[in-house]
């Protein structure tokens, strides 16, 4: 069956140049963005109430960007004056410049990972006798306590932000040829909102393993599964299957 119309369960891109815009330009298909999930912040309260006090910590390990707004924003709310020596570990170099939104980048210690949170064992190693903090969302992927605890280094996580299911009631005459997912939790916001989803000739679009876990789990047919070797990107995933499905258009 051809496709003519994609949701895609994230924001829309800020970004003139996106995949998403030239798929939707050369196939002719319409791609709409609607958040399937949003981030809340945790109050300065409620993370005094995990018996986080930031004086305690040297050093903060920064996953996402998120995670570094509601850094900032908690330090505010406690009337905490963030001391320049303090040690950022961002994950990724897209993190670490985000930072740059709160802190003069040159004048502070930043440590960039390259991509996974794996990959900054040796930075931890290097410096294992600060005490870090992790201020991340109530969702917190299995291997990032994994690899701090393997790495027995003095770190404390805390509870900065939740990731709320977004209300999707306006969606419900409205049909799609394509859903396009990329977290369990949008999969569950799905069915939160409309318990009776049946898929039917709908095409579902996963990306990672998890969220097609949570798919199945949820008895749907994935046509569409991203990234692999040959489609590493949930855009290059979508653009092969239109264009198979499409042809002869």
């Amino acid at each position: 069956m051809k496709v003519k119309t994609i949701l895609v369960s994230q924001p829309e891109p800020k970004v003139e140049n996106s995949p998403y815009f030239e798929l939707q330009n050369k196939h002719k298909v319409k791609v709409d963005f609607r958040p399937f999930i949003h981030v809340e912040g945790v109050s300065a309260k409620d993370v005094r109430a995990q018996k986080i006090d930031l004086n305690n910590f040297n050093a903060i390990i920064l996953t996402s960007k998120n995670s570094v707004d509601h850094f900032f924003r908690v330090a505010e709310e406690m009337r905490y004056k963030v001391p320049e020596d303090l040690r950022y570990f961002c994950q990724s170099e897209a993190v670490a410049f985000y930072l740059q939104k709160y802190v003069v980048y040159r004048k502070r210690k930043i440590y960039v990972g390259q991509k996974d949170f794996v990959d900054m064992s040796t930075l931890f190693k290097k410096y294992k006798d600060e005490k870090f903090l992790l201020p991340s969302s109530d969702q917190l992927n299995a291997d990032i306590p994994q690899t701090l605890n393997n790495l027995k280094i003095d770190w404390t996580p805390g509870t900065f932000y939740k990731t709320v299911m977004s209300d999707l009631s306006d969606l419900k005459d409205v049909y799609y040829d394509v859903l396009a997912f990329f977290s369990p939790t949008g999969i569950k916001s799905l069915f939160k909102n409309f318990p009776d989803f049946e898929q039917n000739n709908t095409r579902i679009a996963v990306f990672g393993s998890t969220t097609q876990k949570e798919a199945l789990e949820h008895g749907l047919r994935v046509d569409i599964l991203a990234p692999t070797p040959e489609t590493p990107s949930m855009t290059m995933a979508l653009e092969k299957y239109v264009s198979e499905a499409n042809k002869g258009k």
